[in-house]
């Protein structure tokens, strides 16, 4: 089974998303990261060529943890563009790692880059099968089912400040030890989120993620939580790999699909 998490910025996918993909490593998944910006303009202190060399660096380390494939992000800090070139881009490189699962941000997040990314990922999944679609470089389109589910966004809350509920909680429990170690590799970003968002402690903000997530769940201490996007031209309804993948670990939030809010998340 090959996943493939795509999000905007080196530390993005070790807050909201290094739990779920820790617990489908260890049931044999193939892993695949990308951090679609390069984290150019992510310090108070260095210069954009320098931060996407430290901050390449620390996505190397903790991709390295991981025992995940980190591929180059295509595109500068806030230059993340749901556009035609963007597209094509995109859609070559999911035709590329032709994964099972996609996992990406919630075209709801705080920011741009997040909802952008979101959308190019979206995009480029359901273009996988469609022959003529732009594709950039060239890359054969391909027709297997792929199974699309969003994070939470940063902070649990939408762009308007609305609080977001998953339709699913995955148990991160067993690997929050492992999921710390993996942000901590992104040490230049400790400073930078203090200075530029009010994050004090960066290690704190994602535990007490998790814990709220867990707590959510009223099952697990800690989890992560997920949206499946809706399957129509991706994959059978049944289609569920994360599910199947994962068993008593992945929790179904059974009020999800009642509340008028959570289903527009994404």
């Amino acid at each position: 089974m090959i996943v493939l998490a795509a999000v905007a910025h080196p530390d993005d996918i070790e807050f909201m998303l290094a739990g779920t993909l820790l617990n489908l490593k260890a049931v044999g998944a193939e892993i695949h990261l990308i951090n679609v910006a390069d984290g150019s303009l992510g310090s108070s202190s260095l210069c954009p060529e320098e931060c996407v060399r430290v901050r390449w660096s620390e996505a190397q380390e903790s991709a390295r943890i991981m025992g995940a494939q980190l591929h180059p992000p295509m595109f500068e800090d806030l230059g993340v563009f749901y556009n035609e070139d963007s597209l094509a881009r995109m859609t070559s490189f999911v035709r590329e790692i032709e994964p099972d699962v996609v996992l990406t941000q919630p075209q709801t997040d705080y920011m741009e880059d997040h909802q952008n990314t979101a959308r190019l990922m979206v995009t480029a999944a359901f273009s996988r099968g469609i022959r003529f679609a732009k594709c950039k470089p060239g890359r054969a389109h391909f027709d297997k089912p792929i199974a699309l589910y969003h994070s939470m966004p940063h902070g649990l809350r939408d762009q308007w400040g609305r609080r977001v509920a998953p339709e699913r909680y995955i148990d991160v429990s067993g690997v929050m030890p492992t999921k710390i170690e993996l942000l901590k590799c992104h040490r230049s970003q400790a400073q930078w989120l203090e200075d530029s968002q009010g994050m004090e402690a960066f290690e704190t903000e994602m535990v007490e993620m998790a814990r709220e997530v867990g707590t959510m769940s009223g099952s697990f201490r800690f989890a992560e939580g997920l949206i499946r996007h809706n399957p129509l031209g991706f994959s059978p309804a049944e289609f569920d790999p994360l599910q199947d993948l994962l068993g008593d670990i992945c929790l179904r939030n059974e009020s999800f699909a009642k509340s008028e809010i959570t289903t527009n998340q994404v």
